[in-house]
């Protein structure tokens, strides 16, 4: 008499003829390679959508402002996007300079600080203020003047390059007066300040020594302007007025004793 064999199973012994035995036993490799067989088809195909992935990371196209132009140092962006100096371009992001601006908005009213060349990526670090620039600049049709002045004179330390200004002066001889020399300049570079050493003499003879801050300031003028700056700087005492927007400066002529003290004693003559 003979009896089944007894086939284990996964979770129990069953009875199963020899055949049925090794036929179980294939079944279960069989699954056992199907799942081997999806889990490395789907490691394969995890990892190369991560070698596309790498191999695309960065190509996607990003809008980014370039120079059309050169954009020369000191230039406004208003006067270069006027000028047509800017454009759009498309970059890879990988190319994309870090800081690199979409649009002027953020660099509206102020200037190139450094000369900016065809084809580069505009960063809102190459804008700054007229003091920012890299080297003095020079508006085409004009000259640049200096004079040195004390810290009252030149609004005590308030003007600034960019600043306009008014410019007085006063003239003690032959006669006492002072008026406006220039009515609206623009302030192009402010230098260091210095001290100079002046003696005062009062009423009862002593002396006494003081130190006085000098700064030079330079400015943009045509060349009657420069004229009238150097005469004045030559034969008279200058003073700045900072000026607004708004200011508006009359050119007259001027104030001398009787206008600014009615009914003062005339100056002695001679």
């Amino acid at each position: 008499m003979s009896f089944p064999a007894r086939c284990s199973s996964i979770h129990t012994p069953v009875d199963l003829t020899p055949k049925e035995c090794l036929m179980a036993r294939r079944s279960v490799l069989l699954a056992v390679a199907i799942i081997t067989a999806l889990v490395g088809t789907l490691l394969i195909v995890m990892y190369v959508q991560g070698i596309d992935n790498r191999a695309t990371e960065g190509q996607e196209l990003v809008e980014v402002l370039v120079a059309k132009e050169v954009v020369n140092a000191g230039e406004p962006v208003a006067d270069a996007e006027s000028a047509g100096k800017f454009e759009k371009a498309q970059v890879r992001r990988e190319d994309l300079v870090p800081g690199a601006l979409s649009s002027s908005t953020s660099v509206t009213g102020l200037v190139a600080t450094g000369n900016i060349y065809p084809g580069e990526q505009l960063i809102a670090d190459k804008f700054g203020t007229v003091g920012d620039t890299e080297s003095l600049v020079i508006p085409d049709d004009k000259l640049a003047m200096s004079v040195e002045l004390t810290d009252p004179e030149r609004v005590a330390g308030f003007v600034n390059p960019g600043s306009e200004v008014a410019i007085f002066v006063t003239v003690s001889t032959p006669s006492q007066y002072t008026r406006v020399l220039l009515t609206r300049v623009t302030v192009i570079g402010v230098g260091t300040t210095t001290s100079t050493s002046r003696t005062v003499t009062d009423e009862t003879g002593a002396e006494t020594t003081e130190a006085i801050p000098k700064t030079i300031l330079t400015l943009a003028l045509n060349q009657k302007e420069s004229e009238k700056l150097i005469w004045g700087d030559r034969f008279g005492d200058l003073n700045f007025a900072l000026l607004s927007d708004k200011t508006r400066v009359v050119d007259e002529k001027g104030t001398d004793i009787s206008m600014a003290v009615p009914g003062a004693p005339a100056p002695a003559v001679g």
